[in-house]
């Protein structure tokens, strides 16, 4: 009698537990179609996948398609051009080979890149590339250029026109993976996916997505043409926007962030170093890749941290010395792009709470930011 009662009450609380489960599930859901369906509609978005991590726990809503041909539906696990967020792999394998000894972000990248005595952009550090502190290195590597070396040479007469300015760039963050990878003494591809994947435990993230994953590969739609389209090689394009992920994955990765999964010490030293302020801008924190507000922030004041000013025109930073200790009452974001994808991804260490936001269009980061900011404003309301 006694184990039928036990038996009983533990189906009750099973069910209870459940039902509770759904219930937040579909909260969620709720919460991030009313942020998200004026975006959805206005940039005419043809899927999109918004998903939470709170305390752990992982929610997520789905809409549309990942690719239109067949009316494939996004899922959790639909494989989504990551863009720009793949810095945060790029920052964070930096970071862990500085732990195994096998490099130092106060090294000059010059020591790297150049096979006699040279300097890259008034002596530029690994850590002055991690954080765009390049003093007006473009965005992208100009035209001309079609290989490594041939950057590398070009870096050797080129010189800062606005020294000690942040500028985003994806010659700076492209050239720190490429310094890693040598300094690994393998491939950035090898050292990201047989390296860093494996370390954090994330099993449907890449650079070269493999067979077996390429039916959940989403297409990504032209916002001129409005036709499919993926990702196209380019110099350095790995290392400064070449991961493809899911919603699952990138949950996972938050948990890392945020200090809620079980890893090695050398990858939780690494992921705080990528948490320390180096530099102070105008509107944020630069951190390695990882741009930090105060918490609670300004929507505007986000807004205008991720427009297209502050990543086209270079901004003067001041250096923060001795960098600053990763803190808990802060957001900290990061918006990803390539021509067909858009993405976003959020953490508020003091909530436990990250977000994580892919779609199959190139739409606005400020549309992104104003949706993300109204979902984390729902989430948190009492």
């Amino acid at each position: 009698m006694k184990s039928l009662k036990f038996t009983i009450h533990a189906v009750i609380v099973a069910a209870i537990a459940f039902s509770s489960a759904a219930a937040q599930d579909n909260s969620f859901r709720s919460k991030a179609r009313s942020a998200f369906a004026d975006a959805i509609k206005q940039y005419k978005i043809p899927g999109m996948v918004v998903a939470v991590t709170r305390n752990g726990e992982h929610a997520f809503y789905t809409t549309g398609v990942a690719s239109r041909s067949g009316r494939r539906p996004v899922t959790p696990d639909t494989l989504f051009e990551l863009g720009s967020i793949s810095k945060i792999f790029n920052v964070t394998l930096a970071a862990l080979a500085e732990q195994r000894g096998q490099l130092s972000l106060n090294d000059k990248a010059a020591h790297y890149l150049c096979a006699d005595a040279c300097s890259i952009g008034d002596s530029l550090t690994l850590m002055d590339l991690a954080t765009h502190h390049s003093g007006g290195l473009p965005l992208q590597v100009p035209d001309e250029i079609a290989t490594t070396d041939q950057l590398v040479g070009w870096l050797k007469a080129w010189h800062p026109p606005q020294p000690g300015a942040r500028s985003y760039s994806n010659i700076s963050i492209g050239l720190l993976g490429h310094i890693t990878a040598k300094a690994m003494a393998m491939s950035y591809t090898a050292a990201i996916q047989t390296v860093l994947l494996p370390t954090m435990g994330l099993k449907n993230t890449f650079i070269e997505v493999p067979g077996k994953a390429r039916d959940n590969y989403a297409f990504g739609y032209d916002r001129k043409t409005d036709k499919p389209i993926r990702v196209t090689p380019g110099v350095l394009d790995a290392e400064a926007y070449g991961v493809k992920s899911s919603a699952r994955d990138m949950l996972d990765l938050l948990d890392i962030e945020l200090g809620r999964k079980d890893v090695s010490a050398q990858l939780k030293a690494a992921i705080e170093r990528t948490h320390e302020g180096q530099f102070k801008a105008t509107q944020f924190t630069q951190d390695m890749i990882w741009e930090q507000y105060p918490w609670p922030v300004d929507l505007e004041t986000m807004v205008t941290g991720n427009s297209n000013d502050v990543i086209m025109n270079p901004q003067q930073v001041k250096r923060i010395d001795p960098p600053l200790a990763p803190q808990k009452d802060v957001i900290l974001n990061k918006t990803g792009s390539t021509n067909g994808f858009g993405g976003y991804v959020v953490l508020l260490p003091a909530e436990n709470l990250g977000i994580v936001v892919l779609a199959n269009r190139n739409y606005p980061n400020e549309a992104r930011v104003r949706a993300t900011y109204a979902l984390i404003q729902s989430l948190l309301s009492r």
